[in-house]
């Protein structure tokens, strides 16, 4: 499953929750928690579970509901949302300090006897700290990083660099690596910079996340096209695979592509790009 562009969605807002597969992301996600303010809680459940329940809403993406977190609301978030036959396919919970959070939720889900992906989103000092067992935790698809959070939890300062948050956010897709789980990288919050937000998606490939969170449908193309390689990418790819087949057949342990020495770290680069050309064709 390809998770390159994760996109929000107020969970108070039907028009724009249905508006929102149409906008090419990968995920959406119906919001319970930041999006909606708290007197607003129980209309957004209502209408999160009637988007869901609607038998013409089927999108080809995944469809997530962020739900608030298990010591606020996550059991009659679950409990209204899950009412009937939802159309979804997993829960992004918020504020995960540890990995009894994920825990947590998996129970509830299990009390409805429904086998949802969750993805914990870490965005505090305990829950980067914890990234490792987060994501190692049964139940967890995916884990996905907040900076905006972060900072305020740690008392830092939000630069353009981003160096207050790299640690963190290098700590984070390590973690996600190491379960073999996707890492989904925080959001650019100025809607309005493009640029800005390709050179942060930019980075984030660079660091090696699988996707990244977008606040508003203008972000969602910008970031897949990111994450899809370039037509030279999958052809230097399709040459470097090509190349390690003829020297498996021929016995050979090592060969080399346009000059260059290839090894299995090469190797791995290629598969990966592939992949990606692979999941973008399938969207």
């Amino acid at each position: 499953m390809v998770r390159r562009s994760v996109l929000f969605s107020p969970g108070d807002q039907p028009a724009l929750m249905r508006k929102a597969p149409g906008s090419g992301a990968d995920v959406v996600v119906f919001d319970l928690e930041d999006a909606v303010a708290p007197e607003r809680k129980s209309e957004a459940r209502s209408a999160v579970n009637d988007v869901l329940t609607d038998e013409s809403f089927d999108p080809e993406c995944e469809v997530c509901v962020r739900v608030t977190p298990p010591d606020v609301a996550a059991a009659a978030d679950l409990e209204a949302v899950l009412d009937g036959s939802p159309r979804i396919d997993s829960v992004m919970l918020p504020k995960v300090t540890d990995a009894a959070d994920v825990a947590a939720v998996t129970a509830l889900l299990d009390n409805h006897d429904v086998s949802l992906d969750v993805i914990p989103l870490v965005e505090s000092a305990a829950g980067v700290l914890h990234a490792e067992e987060i994501a190692a935790t049964d139940g967890t698809a995916a884990i996905a990083f907040g900076a905006e959070d972060l900072a305020a939890d740690v008392g830092a300062t939000r630069t353009e660099e981003g160096t207050e948050v790299l640690y963190a956010r290098e700590h984070v897709v390590l973690a996600a690596s190491a379960a073999d789980v996707d890492a989904i990288d925080t959001i650019h919050a100025d809607i309005q910079d493009a640029a800005g937000l390709r050179e942060q998606t930019e980075f984030a490939i660079e660091l090696g996340y699988d996707g990244k969170m977008a606040i508003h449908p203008s972000q969602v193309d910008v970031i897949n096209d990111a994450f899809t390689p370039s037509t030279d990418r999958i052809e230097w790819a399709e040459r470097v695979l090509a190349a390690k087949a003829d020297a498996e057949a021929e016995g050979r342990g090592v060969f080399s592509v346009d000059g260059e020495m290839i090894d299995a770290p090469l190797i791995a680069q290629a598969e990966r790009v592939l992949e990606r050309a692979r999941a973008a064709d399938d969207r």
